[in-house]
């Protein structure tokens, strides 16, 4: 009786024990959330410098989208085994792995090692994804969107953050250790020009940091499962549930249109006669407009529910479509971007609220790890695609800009049609 109790005990939601592990999470998010941004901006650019074929200048960033969707169910069990501490950290030493070897890859122009470097991002970005779940672990159904809204402002910092790194340390020379002139193997120290080598060991500091933010996260074990407790539905009774099918779909789309039209930005501003450095301003103002509405989608959604909040965030993303197709000027590509970050938050946000509302904590595990294996598999295509509609599309980068922002039709198409397919049935599906 009194295991019992105590189980239940545990089980009760804790807003004090969200609120506080919202601090930590939100502090998190602001800073290694800023390596997105910079991987977003350098990661194309990158791989157009090192990469034999203008094709794949965008598959660095599809490797670290696909190594996310590989990563996140082994993140997700051992944060169900041991906790959220031990897979954030796991998370973190990926990212320092990835800038370093990143890094290495510039100075030593090797496209292959840089995928690989890549490849370590990709498993910071699975487990960066559960942020906001781990904000809603233990939270009341009323303070659970807020949770998740609220560390998902903490993104706001990091989309300052990130582009100030690119604006500061991209054309930083690097110390090298070069042959000296006249003494055979002797090796002296120089300081070369390696673009974007500087940026992407900035970005190792920057998991330390996170790292050490993680050491205050009040998250306890999962206690063992208890002989012949429930195991909760299977992959495919999950998949089948008219709620988790529709937030897995929104959030698939939401995330991978973002992702889609992102990843093309800095070569379609530079290839339309603009600056890189016009490139992370406007990667800045759409990651500002991806955080920025956090502060109060939660409210939003516990005010007209969580449909009402992602059919607007898939309308918001057609008009970001709508923008881009209408000219290549500056301030099409500010309010195109700025317009797509909104549509994400709103769509991102609303689909995991409904996910976070669709299981019993037996599944919680099973389904995060699955929704985020969906959500990274659709993104990793979209960003494999980007770099091809952008490169390889039409004779010049206005051609192959508009290839990307006509590509977001079908997707709005399908999670339009899901979102409205579960509101009619919303009493049967309920």
């Amino acid at each position: 009786m009194v295991s019992t109790d105590a189980a239940a005990a545990r089980s009760r939601p804790d807003d004090r024990r969200a609120g506080r592990n919202v601090v930590v999470l939100a502090l998190a998010q602001a800073v290694l959330g800023a390596q997105m941004p910079v991987n977003i901006v350098l990661g194309g650019l990158s791989g157009q410098m090192l990469s034999p074929h203008p094709c794949l200048a965008t598959l660095p960033i599809t490797v670290i989208m696909f190594m996310s969707m590989v990563s996140a169910p082994t993140v997700s069990a051992v944060m169900g085994r041991l906790g959220r501490r031990p897979g954030f950290l796991l998370g973190a030493g990926g990212g320092a792995l990835g800038g370093l070897l990143s890094a290495v890859a510039l100075w030593q122009n090797s496209f292959a090692l840089f995928l690989v470097g890549a490849a370590f991002t990709g498993v910071y970005m699975g487990a960066h994804g559960f942020y906001r779940f781990a904000a809603a672990d233990g939270a009341s159904d009323t303070f659970r969107p807020k949770a998740i809204s609220w560390v998902m402002a903490g993104g706001l910092a990091s989309a300052v953050l990130g582009p100030q790194l690119v604006k500061q340390t991209a054309d930083l020379m690097m110390p090298l250790p070069v042959p000296t002139p006249g003494i055979g193997l002797g090796l002296d120290v120089a300081f070369l020009p390696v673009p974007f080598a500087t940026s992407y060991l900035s970005l190792v500091a920057l998991n330390v940091i996170g790292a050490l933010l993680f050491l205050f996260l009040d998250a306890p074990k999962p206690a063992p499962r208890r002989p012949g407790a429930p195991r909760g539905r299977t992959v495919a009774e999950l998949l089948t549930t008219p709620r988790i099918a529709v937030a897995v779909v929104a959030g698939m789309v939401s995330y991978a249109l973002m992702n889609l039209v992102m990843t093309s930005t800095p070569l379609a501003v530079v290839g339309c006669g603009f600056t890189e450095g016009n490139a992370a301003d406007i990667v800045m103002v759409h990651v500002l407009a991806m955080f920025i509405p956090s502060f109060f989608t939660g409210h939003l959604i516990n005010r007209f529910g969580v449909e009402r909040i992602i059919a607007a965030g898939l309308l918001i993303l057609a008009a970001s479509g709508a923008v881009a197709l209408s000219g290549v000027q500056l301030e099409n590509f500010f309010i195109a971007l700025f317009l797509l970050g909104i549509g994400w938050n709103f769509g991102y946000i609303g689909a995991t609220a409904m996910l976070a509302g669709a299981h019993s904590d037996e599944e919680r595990s099973r389904v995060q790890g699955l929704n985020d294996f969906c959500v990274f598999g659709m993104v990793t295509l979209a960003s494999l695609a980007s770099g091809g509609l952008m490169n390889c599309w039409g004779g010049d980068a206005a051609q192959g800009w508009a290839a990307v922002n006509w590509a977001m039709i079908p997707f709005l198409t399908l999670a339009g049609g899901a979102l409205l397919w579960f509101v009619l049935r919303k009493p049967e599906a309920a």
